[in-house]
Parts: structure tokens; sequence; C-alpha cells
């Protein structure tokens, strides 16, 4: 089984940064890939962006030129940096991962942590 914790969430004022961080941990598994989503009150999660196993991201088009995630593969870890924060990324974040364990055969899943808080202030 493997775990997501994501922490870094919190109030911060519109043009503002927050750094979300989001560790895996558990026994014998890789990861394929890991992402970051939102979900506002009332609305869809959404996908905000994405990272491969070989260093590849993706973006939803509203963060591209602000947000940008990165991983640390030693640590097993993935992050997302949040500049000029806008009141509309208000939102619970949560971290996604597309991992591999491996114990009798390989088994394919994807995992979601707990989700953090970030509420961006006018």
């Amino acid at each position: 089984q493997v775990q997501l914790v994501e922490s870094g969430g919190g109030l911060v004022q519109a043009g503002g940064s927050l750094r979300l961080s989001c560790v895996a941990s558990g026994s014998s598994f890789s990861i394929n890939a890991m992402a970051w989503y939102r979900q506002a009150p009332g609305k869809q999660r959404e996908l905000v962006a994405h990272i491969n196993s070989g260093g590849r991201t993706n973006y939803l088009d509203l963060v591209k030129d602000r947000f940008a995630i990165s991983r640390d593969a030693a640590r097993n870890t993935v992050y997302l940096q949040m500049n000029s924060l806008k009141p509309e990324d208000t939102a619970v974040y949560y971290c996604n991962g597309d991992i591999t364990t491996m114990r009798v055969l390989p088994m394919r899943q994807e995992y979601w942590g707990q989700g953090t808080q970030v509420t961006v202030s006018s």
C-alpha cells in the first residue's frame, strides 16, 4: 500500500506564492507519474499539473505561466510551486500518483492524498 501526504497549503494574499509538497510512502513501489488536482466549492476536480517519470510536464492553461511542478525522485516527492496566486486559485489541492506496487505481481494503481486547502484572499 502507498500513502500520499500533502503539505504546504494555507492562506495567502493575491499575488503571493505557496509551495505544495506531496510525499509518497510505502514499500516496494515505483512512481510512473504524479499530478496535482484541485477542486473548488461547487466545481469539478480539475487537473492542474502533471509530471511523468521522465520529467515531462503539462499544465492547465490557466496556471501554466504561474505554477511549476517538479519532483525529487530520490525522496519520492512532488512539488507544486504556485506564484502570482489569484482568488480563483482557491481550492483544495490533491496529490495524485500513478504508482506500481510490487508484491507477488506488479499492480498499477492510482492513489490520492487527503488534500490541502489553498485560500487566496483579494
